[in-house]
This record gives C-alpha cells, structure tokens and sequence, in this order.
C-alpha cells in the first residue's frame, strides 16, 4: 500500500490531484495548510507528499526543511512560483521534484509514478563479493571484516551499481538516480568524485578496479560476480 499526502490550499486543485492519483494500493491523505499537514505527517507513515509552497498558514519551504528533519519520504512541490531561486531553495532543503503550476494532472502523475519507482526496497539480506560485505537495510558495509563508512551519496551510488551487475549505466542514468530531481543542478564532476571515493575505500587497487569498472565512452560497471546472500 502507498500512502500520497497532498498539501494544497485550492480545494478543486487537491480534489483533481487525489482523483487523478487514486488508485488500489493507493492511499490518499488531503491537508489544507501546514498545521494539518503536520497533523497527518505525525500520525501516518507516507511514501510521498505533494507540496504546495504558498500555504494559508506559512510555507511548504519551511514545512519540508521540518520534514528533512526526521523523514527522508520524497517530496515534490506544487507551486506557481517559477522563480529559479524558489526551485534551488526547495532542492536544497531535500526536494526530489519540483512541478510549476497551471500543469497537466496526468503530467504530475508521470511525474509522481517515476519518484515512487525510484523508492527501491532496501535489500534484506547481506551480499557478498569476495572480501566485501555489504548490508544495505542495515547501512552496514565491511572489507575484510573491517567497518566502511559510507556517505548518504556514496551509499546510493552503489547500490544503484550493484542493482544492475554487468550492465553499463551511463553518467546520466547514476546522475539521475542518486542525485534524483537534483541532477540538473549538480556538477557533473560530483559523481567522478563519488566513484574516485568509493574506489579508494572498496578496491585493493582504485587505480585497478576489480568492482567499479570504467566504461570508456559509456558509463560505469559493477563487474564483481556475488558469491551469494547471506
């Protein structure tokens, strides 16, 4: 069951919104401004909301930047405000999508659809590949038996990688996964560091790669072979 949370004052907008989303398996939970916004975040556990920025009762900027707080749920804004200060702003405080109004509904439901196939269920078991050890649900990463801390971004990066072994995934497709609606706005040299990084801690030899693999032209491979889940 997916849970939707729309945050919209325009009560025919919302209603066209939920109508437009419902579906079975699809629940949806309406709010008006940001104390009932507040209300449902407390008491459900969402998977998406939809946020409007100009709210009777304050801003969605600062209702997400709460959220961000607590919750990593995705969230997409819904505002008329087009200005390219307003869409970095809500980028930076943790949105993954950011939709100007007036806006075809069945537009924001592509939209909507694309970010919930991004919310991949972490793995529950341990993979292993050769001396690596890697327990995504537990955010649990070893070489060797020794501790690998990874960062949010480098965690994503990898297993973005290690979801699609032996394939070719070009700069564009790791950029759009692991940055999500923020890749237009990263510098592409984000993501040769984050391999450069990922390299140094996972390869005996980054200047040799046996797991992440350079595709020159084309992109990056998971090359390692599993020997197995545990």
């Amino acid at each position: 069951m997916t849970t939707i949370l729309v945050v919209e004052d325009d009560r025919s907008l919302n209603k066209g919104i939920a109508l437009t989303l419902a579906n079975e398996g699809v629940t949806l939970l309406q709010a008006y401004d940001v104390a009932e916004a507040g209300r449902l975040l407390a008491a459900e556990k969402l998977d998406l909301v939809l946020l409007d920025i100009n709210l009777p009762d304050g801003s969605g900027l600062d209702l997400c930047e709460r959220i961000r707080r607590e919750s990593r749920v995705p969230i997409i804004f819904l505002t008329a405000n087009d200005l390219e200060i307003d869409i970095v702003t809500g980028l930076e405080l943790g949105g993954d999508d950011y939709i100007t109004k007036p806006f075809s509904l069945m537009v924001l439901r592509a939209r909507v659809m694309a970010v919930l196939r991004r919310l991949e269920p972490l793995e529950p078991e341990r993979r292993v590949y050769g001396d690596i050890e890697l327990a995504f649900d537990r955010l649990e990463f070893r070489k060797r038996g020794q501790a690998l801390a990874l960062s949010r971004t480098e965690c994503k990066l990898l297993r973005t990688l290690v979801n699609h072994p032996g394939q070719i995934l070009t700069r564009e497709q790791l950029m759009d996964q692991v940055w999500s609606g923020e890749a237009d706005f990263v510098d592409e040299n984000a993501l040769t560091v984050t391999i450069k990084r990922l390299r140094a801690k996972l390869e005996d030899k980054p200047s040799a790669p046996e797991y992440i693999k350079t595709v020159y032209g084309l992109g990056y491979v998971w090359a390692a072979e599993s020997g197995g889940v545990r």
